[in-house]
């Protein structure tokens, strides 16, 4: 029996795992994935999900070998098993040939979350879609972060240069629209969330929720407040405006590099608490005291995530949150909102970032940021033909690891529009809702097969650490990395003339993982002592991980603007304070309608763990969680069948009945709606449940930054006679 250490990739939190298993003839058998008590940073910690990487690895419905559709006999769509050069070969033609005809721009690419959890595929595919030279890329994140990086970018200079809340030091914790209980953090790598929570409190520190349901994580906390979803944005400009009021404003160290604070002032004046509690439902008063709370508390963070960055002021949200943290002084200060030192640092050079605006989408006329563009504005782009020639809609689409179908708005619609394409190719595992669209599926090895850096969540951690982890798997030879599927295409799309036996080798991702530690903050080759800087080779030496110790301040050197100061009031930002004004006078509800929001369980993650049994048995978690009082109103018992309707679609599923819920709100998981036909997912099928995103509406939307409104979609509901 042999023992392999490495860091669990499947969600943000990394924790270290402990995984023993034995080679036979019959192939590796994997005995336990536990926690590993020696990583310094995850100590022990380990969620439900770890074991599905046992789960993926053993899955019968897992792709190991190039898939291509075909007409069969009877007419009907199936596919067949080919090598990976054939693949790579006809791939590649069509996409050149459908590029030749119509021009780059008419293949899209989307890419899902699990590009960032593989250190291949994040440094590999921005190669090939270089190659593919189009502008139509989309990606999960403008489903539920765009915000945060569009605030980043306008109050430090660049949007990845993201605070994260140092809650192993804080005094007071303001978690607004986030369950890091249940994602194990967003935007915010830190494992064993429920411990460190729990020692806040247990020295003597205060953990508040606002939240339009009572959360995992608002159970444990100190003060949990409903919130009408959506009006997030007046809760912040209140507090903002009686931080001003009441004379707490303490700007500390960054006053000489923090402006327009007068400016500030002035726009937020008339978002009083009063202004507020007529908005979000929370008591004036209980606002105010919240404000004197947070802001007389020794250190203190607040933070939000997806419940205010998937609404429609996402942006401003992400925005008033920054602010509230450097009015107080908890911004770049240990206990409150601070910047990671990474070993390897994803911001590239320090100069001004102009990665904005520079196109717009042909059919909704939405500005790109980050390279990307909405991806509300998806499916339009494929179903909407141009009179232009020169200007025709996306033909063509490959997609890398991710299940738009399931996980973006008006899933139904995307569905249809995909049907529609000319050509598509998948980069994925599985056969799922999306990819069985696809001409072609090309899965990687993955999960245990694979080496993996963190380059994303390392630079989101709560604490500087470090960890590189080896196959523990040999892929076998006739699988490819994704960085070798990749690598392949773009070397044919670079070329007319692509010949194998010349073609250069794709470079291995540990080459550049070994350049981005040598040279990072810690490494050999940036002024550290010599055997005392971190390498790859550092880093197999130290199989659990090495802690480089807590946050750093690091404000004003580590700001990116291009005056080396921080403008509290970004033009954007005061101009979309008059569409904060233009909705205080529309009505928080129409008739019978309720709003809908989503909710995350710690055994999901999104769509794609729903095909491993012990992730799914139990109660159905695919259900409506209503309000006791909305309930009685509607005629709603426990468990009965209800229909959902919203602009676009509508659902059937069970009702739970609670009072976690806010009055005149709804809840629904998301990841869900594995009933549709021409999959191969024998288990999700039989814990299929409905999408969410079949309500969801593409055209609610983050007017200021893109990303989509998920948050507060208008529903009804009405019982399902029998």
């Amino acid at each position: 029996m042999k023992t392999h250490y490495r860091a669990c990739n499947l969600c943000e939190a990394i924790c270290g795992l402990v995984i023993t298993y034995r080679h036979g003839a019959a192939g590796t058998e994997i005995i336990s994935i536990k926690g590993d008590p020696d990583d310094p940073f995850s100590r022990g910690h380990i969620c439900p999900k770890a074991v599905a990487l046992k789960d993926i690895y053993e899955d019968p419905n897992r792709l190991k070998r190039p898939l291509k559709r075909f007409i069969a006999e009877d007419g009907t769509d199936d596919w067949q098993e080919i090598g990976w050069e054939e693949a790579f070969d006809e791939v590649a033609d069509r996409l050149r040939q459908i590029r030749s005809s119509y021009g780059a721009n008419v293949i899209g690419v989307y890419a899902g979350n699990p590009s960032v959890h593989n250190s291949g595929t994040f440094l590999t595919a921005p190669g090939f879609i270089k190659a593919l030279g189009t502008r139509n890329v989309f990606s999960a994140s403008s489903v539920d972060q765009f915000p945060h990086h569009f605030a980043a970018w306008q109050l430090f200079g660049h949007p990845l240069l993201l605070p994260v809340p140092d809650i192993d030091r804080t005094d007071f914790w303001l978690i607004i629209g986030g369950n890091p209980i249940a994602s194990n953090g967003s935007i915010m790598t830190a494992p064993d969330v429920a411990n460190r929570l729990k020692a806040i409190r247990q020295r003597g520190g205060r953990v508040v929720v606002i939240d339009p349901r009572r959360t995992e994580t608002a159970t444990r906390a100190d003060q949990h407040q409903f919130i009408r979803p959506g009006t997030d944005v007046y809760l912040l400009l209140a507090m903002i405006q009686f931080l001003f009021a009441e004379g707490l404003v303490r700007l500390g160290r960054l006053a000489t590099v923090t402006h327009e604070v007068d400016s500030l002032r002035a726009a937020v004046a008339d978002f009083t608490p009063d202004v507020a509690a007529s908005m979000t439902g929370i008591p004036a008063d209980i606002i105010r005291q919240l404000t004197r709370d947070f802001a007389g508390a020794d250190r203190a963070a607040c933070y939000g995530r997806v419940g205010v960055s998937v609404q429609t002021f996402g942006g401003l949200c992400l925005w008033a949150i920054n602010v509230i943290n450097l009015l107080t002084g908890n911004l770049d200060e240990p206990g409150g909102m601070m910047f990671t030192t990474p070993a390897i640092d994803v911001l590239g050079p320090a100069k001004p970032y102009r990665r904005y605006d520079r196109y717009r989408s042909r059919v909704t006329n939405r500005p790109e940021f980050m390279g990307e563009l909405p991806v509300s504005c998806l499916a339009a782009e494929i179903l909407t033909e141009s009179a232009d020639p020169d200007w025709s809609r996306i033909r063509a689409m490959v997609t890398s690891c991710g299940n738009p179908v399931l996980s973006t708005p008006n899933g139904c619609q995307l569905e249809e529009a995909l049907g529609q394409l000319d050509f598509m190719v998948s980069v994925d595992i599985y056969l799922n809702e999306t990819t069985r669209h696809a001409d072609y599926i090309l899965p990687p090895a993955t999960g245990l097969e694979t080496a993996h850096y963190d380059l994303t969540f390392h630079a989101l951690a709560i604490r500087n650490t470090s960890r590189y982890s080896v196959p523990m798997i040999d892929k076998g030879p006739d699988a490819r990395y994704d960085w070798e599927i990749f690598e392949a295409l773009r070397f044919r799309l670079e070329s007319d003339t692509y010949d194998p036996a010349t073609a250069p080798a794709p470079q291995d991702p540990a080459v550049q993982l070994d350049k981005g530690l040598r040279y990072g903050s810690y490494g050999m080759n940036n002024g550290n002592p010599a055997g005392g800087g971190l390498s790859v080779q550092t880093l197999l030496e130290h199989p659990h991980g090495i802690d480089l110790g807590p946050l750093q301040s690091q404000l004003p050197d580590r700001l990116m603007t291009e005056t080396k100061r921080i403008n509290l009031l970004p033009v954007s930002f005061q101009q979309d304070l008059h569409r904060v004004r233009a909705a205080l006078t529309a009505p928080n509800r129409v008739g019978d309608e309720l709003l809908l929001i989503s909710r995350r369980h710690l055994r999901d993650n999104n769509s794609w763990l729903h095909n491993t049994h012990r992730l799914v048995k139990g109660p159905n978690r695919c259900t409506l969680q209503v309000n006791s009082g909305d309930a009685r109103r509607l005629g709603i018992g426990q468990g009965q069948l209800v229909e959902v309707r919203s602009r676009v679609g509508r659902v059937v599923l069970p009702a739970e009945i609670t009072d976690d819920m806010m009055p005149g709100v709804v809840c629904m998981p998301h990841g869900y709606g594995h009933h549709r036909s021409g999959t191969r997912l024998d288990v999700a099928q039989k814990h299929a449940g409905v999408s969410i995103n079949d309500l969801t509406d593409e055209l609610r939307l983050d007017e200021l930054t893109g990303n989509a409104s998920l948050s507060g979609v208008p529903v009804t509901v009405q019982a399902v006679l029998t």
